[in-house]
């Protein structure tokens, strides 16, 4: 199949890694000190590489992509199959509250101007973490602003919505919870931007959560 894929040149990369932390489909790792495409069937092609990379290296081609043969529980990291054995527990609560401070949540449809950023500690959270981590709403959402998004799904990068809302608004901290598969870098790499874009000293924190539940960064 004629698909639009990524094609690194050697001679200019100088093997920051810059490109690989970009990609949202752990298709690119460093080989011997150089950027390279390590599976062609996991590129997106929508080239989120290229503007990370400030050497210049990466371009588009057309060419014929086969897909290679997957391990034998999924395809790209991201979607590996898993399952999880939990042990039946019983809730002592008749319901647990809800931390959630404002609507909507998702950061493509968030106003950027909307008054409940005004002094926020601000969630930007990948939006399969609150399913992973039992906790997440006490431990996480409480006394937070909290955004969600998937940047696998969501089509464009969340960096530009992001620098709007830390720019037009006086925002206390910024803490991403994202998830341990290579495509939830994408999240975390437009938070770093957009601080970074903002030009205004704010903290930033990164929790970073396994499939299974677990807080492992």
């Amino acid at each position: 199949m004629m698909r639009k894929v990524i094609e690194i040149d050697k001679a200019k990369c100088t093997g920051c890694g810059q490109c690989a932390a970009a990609c949202h489909q752990g298709a690119i790792g460093l080989v011997d000190g150089k950027a390279e495409l390590l599976r062609e069937d996991y590129c997106d092609g929508l080239g989120i590489c290229l503007p990370a990379c400030p050497a210049g290296a990466i371009r588009f081609v057309e060419k014929e992509v086969s897909p290679q043969p997957m391990p034998p529980a999924g395809g790209c990291p991201g979607t590996m199959e898993k399952t999880m054995e939990r042990e039946e527990t019983k809730s002592t609560q008749a319901a647990i509250p809800s931390q959630l401070r404002q609507w909507p949540v998702q950061i493509k449809l968030v106003p950027p101007r909307a008054p409940y950023f005004s002094g926020a500690n601000l969630l930007v959270a990948a939006d399969c973490a609150a399913y992973a981590y039992g906790s997440f709403h006490s431990d996480y959402m409480k006394g937070a602003v909290t955004i969600i998004g998937c940047p696998k799904l969501d089509a464009g990068d969340y960096s530009e919505k992001l620098t709007d809302i830390l720019t037009q608004n006086e925002v206390s901290s910024v803490t991403v919870a994202r998830m341990e598969v290579p495509c939830c870098a994408g999240i975390e790499n437009a938070a770093r931007a957009a601080v970074a874009a903002s030009g205004k000293p704010i903290p930033l924190d990164v929790v970073t959560i396994s499939t299974d539940g677990v807080i492992i960064d």
